[in-house]
């Protein structure tokens, strides 16, 4: 089970409606939380790189420490007019909505830590809160956020996995666009003054492996847009895909190999093609032999769960900041279902998510 007041905490955040972007009500209701504990949160100016409406949220205690407890505030489907439902030992939406407990469970593991052990008295160490925007679409907030030089450390509030398991390893990822130029022409009166541009994408997709690539490695096409008219020689074929790997190389090898077939298969019927690739968050590994490690895996023990280190496929504010050189884990919060109107999270799993919590600011 979990405490009243947490439930209460986690159940006042999830319904505040905050997309990616639209974070302030969020941030608004962490800010006067925390200011009735007597803290000082601050807001930073990423929001100015990220044009959202609200940047990120940092709070010191004591002198801000050497490391950081890190949720991010928005959702990634809109939680307006929830209707949270508790029995059978778990938390759940009505069925019409998103619950939202990725990742305002994290939210609320995080701030009832805080007034628990501020309540309590309970001695605490000097460490730093925050809580980021856009996580959900880009990263913006962690990509942009400025901790205080002494952080070294940071614990993510984030995995859909059960509290226990903790990512040390995660994958990067690449996306990429592609527009494919042909020549339009009628395609009844003289089709062979046009160049296809669907023709030169397929015959370039049939010629290249997708999917799983290798243990390290997938490779997607999710996107392909071309073509005007039936009776057209379509001119323009636009394609949008990622390329994923555990290794930064494999990813560019990946990219450059794409980009090479679709140059040699449109330079064969005198098409072109204007190719762009951007990073979406780079990979990382944690050491066993790291402080972080050990401290997560003691963390973790101390509150009666097995440490299960884990790697991921997907990404999370942990790896804009291990490319920061902040060694940061993300742990499991036990978000059930993510994204799904069945979501749910189990009142255990938030207690556990929040005794981690605690466990890591106490002295």
């Amino acid at each position: 089970m979990a405490d009243e007041r947490l439930i209460e905490i986690f159940c006042d955040l999830i319904k505040i409606e905050a997309l990616s972007g639209s974070e302030k009500p969020v941030t608004d209701f962490i800010v006067s939380f925390l200011r009735r504990l007597k803290l000082n949160p601050i807001i930073d100016n990423s929001a100015v790189l990220s044009g959202g409406n609200s940047g990120n949220l940092l709070c010191k205690l004591g002198n801000g420490g050497n490391f950081a407890l890190i949720s991010h505030m928005d959702t990634a489907r809109s939680t307006l007019n929830v209707k949270p439902q508790i029995g059978n030992g778990k938390i759940t939406s009505d069925g019409t909505t998103v619950l939202g407990v990725d990742n305002r469970a994290g939210i609320a593991a995080i701030l009832y830590a805080i007034e628990r052990g501020i309540k309590n008295k309970i001695p605490l160490k000097d460490f730093t809160i925050a809580f980021t925007t856009q996580e959900e679409t880009t990263l913006a907030g962690s990509r942009n956020i400025l901790f205080e030089d002494t952080i070294q450390m940071g614990f993510v509030f984030d995995s859909h996995m059960r509290p226990g398991n903790f990512i040390c390893e995660s994958c990067g990822a690449a996306g990429f666009k592609l527009k494919i130029i042909g020549k339009a022409a009628h395609s009844g009166i003289a089709p062979e003054k046009g160049i296809d541009s669907i023709k030169i994408t397929s015959n370039a997709i049939s010629e290249l492996e997708f999917g799983r690539i290798d243990k390290d490695t997938t490779a997607n096409i999710g996107i392909i847009k071309g073509g005007t008219a039936v009776n057209v020689v379509p001119e323009l074929t636009e394609i949008e895909g990622e390329v994923r790997s555990m290794i930064p190389d494999k990813i560019i090898n990946k990219l450059e190999e794409i980009k090479r077939k679709f140059e040699n298969k449109a330079d064969e019927v005198g098409g072109k093609i204007d190719f762009k690739y951007w990073w979406d968050f780079k990979p990382y590994r944690i050491n066993p032999e790291s402080d972080i490690f050990r401290k997560i895996s003691e963390t973790i023990s101390k509150v009666g769960l097995e440490p299960k280190p884990q790697i991921s496929w997907g990404g999370s504010d942990a790896n804009s900041l291990n490319e920061k050189s902040i060694a940061c884990v993300n742990l499991g919060i036990g978000a059930e279902n993510p994204h799904s109107n069945d979501e749910f999270i189990l009142l255990e799993d938030l207690q556990k998510s929040s005794e981690i919590a605690l466990e890591l600011m106490k002295k």
